[in-house]
């Protein structure tokens, strides 16, 4: 008869041992319930059927979203941000003093720490002296100066076509036809890399290229 009263009790403590026996007894090892009940949430270390999925099984989703995919270079490439447009500064300067004031714009970038060979000075009227002298020697050795890429370069409108690419280029307005002025100033924005200075009467730059300069 005493068995009858103890059955409900090993049901009771299938979530563990009980702390104290009723009786003052050790109450024996209770077996484990099979199978999870309805009511009593997953005991750990013993995964059933109810318990949700690893989360090894949803690395595969995790991942994908994560890693990116064959478009991801394509979508950077074209995101890139494109090479900045030289910086444009204008000097005015009336015809007579064009060339003095390039000279005093080449003076100031070499004292702020530019290169003599990042510099080029374009001339729309007569040639700067250093050009004219060095082309007293010949061309060859005028473009040899070019190509050397060591000192500042002078060149006249007509030669500046073949002159190349420098970092700081000085157009002095020192005369020429509005045609010349007109060829002049896009070339010359074409070969800076950095920036461009002009140097002449801002209202003729105007009368001939409007306001984009």
């Amino acid at each position: 008869m005493p068995l009858i009263p103890e059955e409900p009790q090993i049901h009771e403590s299938a979530q563990g041992p009980r702390a104290t026996p009723a009786s003052g007894r050790t109450a024996p090892t209770p077996r484990p319930v099979p199978g999870p009940r309805p009511a009593a949430p997953p005991r750990p270390g013993r995964p059933g059927p109810l318990r949700p999925t690893p989360p090894a099984q949803r690395t595969p989703r995790d991942v994908g979203a994560v890693k990116p995919g064959p478009s991801a270079p394509a979508a950077a490439a074209v995101s890139a941000p494109a090479p900045a447009a030289p910086q444009i500064q204008l000097i005015p300067a009336s015809p007579e003093g064009a060339l003095d004031a390039a000279e005093e714009a080449v003076d100031l970038l070499l004292d702020s720490g530019r290169a003599p060979g990042e510099v080029l000075v374009i001339t729309t009227g007569e040639q700067h002296p250093w050009a004219a002298h060095e082309l007293s020697f010949g061309e060859a050795a005028y473009w040899a100066q070019h190509d050397a890429g060591d000192d500042v370069f002078y060149a006249g409108a007509s030669m500046a076509g073949r002159a190349a690419s420098r970092q700081v280029v000085v157009v002095a307005l020192n005369g020429g036809t509005d045609e010349v002025t007109a060829a002049t100033l896009p070339l010359a924005l074409g070969r800076a890399g950095a920036l461009l200075i002009v140097c002449g009467d801002p209202q003729r730059i105007n009368s001939v290229l409007g306001a984009g300069v």
